[in-house]
């Protein structure tokens, strides 16, 4: 099993006693973090051996860099949309401000145009690590948000629980 907070990791991890029985390869070296700092997400792959279906996931997750960002680093979302300003956007370059809590697709980056009001989806999804929602835990993964406590032994969103304990 890994800790959370080590910094070196071996490249193959040993067989499990879960993985033993089936047709899956070891899982592989977790991914380098989405994010240096205020919860991202790491990712190992393994692969299926068997020239059938396996049965079970091919990928798992992991929370990492849980620190909190120092002040100046500015919120996440905002980052990726301020990452399109050198982009042309209806023949026009914009300054663009992160739209939040959309109750229909929490992981795509909606940005709005400063100054203007029309908003745009300027990426399908956020980076992983994005929080869902303003007020919540939850992140986005693969475009998708991953609900806390229904993913937990896949994913410990609990940032402070993640100080006390490995998950």
């Amino acid at each position: 099993m890994h800790k959370l907070f080590s910094g070196v990791q071996s490249s193959r991890t040993a067989r499990s006693e879960e993985d033993r029985d089936t047709l899956w390869d070891a899982w592989g070296s977790w991914s380098e973090c989405s994010r240096t700092c205020g919860g991202g997400a790491s990712y190992s792959l393994r692969r299926c051996l068997s020239s059938r279906t396996c049965e079970g996931q091919n990928i798992k997750y992991r929370t990492c860099s849980n620190v909190d960002c120092p002040p100046d680093v500015g919120d996440f979302r905002a980052q990726q949309c301020s990452a399109h300003a050198d982009v042309r956007h209806q023949g026009q370059f914009h300054d663009w401000l992160p739209v939040y809590n959309d109750p229909e697709n929490p992981c795509s980056l909606k940005c709005k145009a400063k100054g203007s009001g029309f908003m745009v989806e300027l990426a399908p999804k956020v980076l992983d690590g994005t929080r869902c929602y303003t007020e919540s835990l939850d992140m986005c993964i693969s475009g998708v948000c991953q609900v806390r406590g229904s993913i937990r032994d896949a994913l410990c969103l609990n940032l402070h629980y993640l100080m006390l304990f490995i998950c």
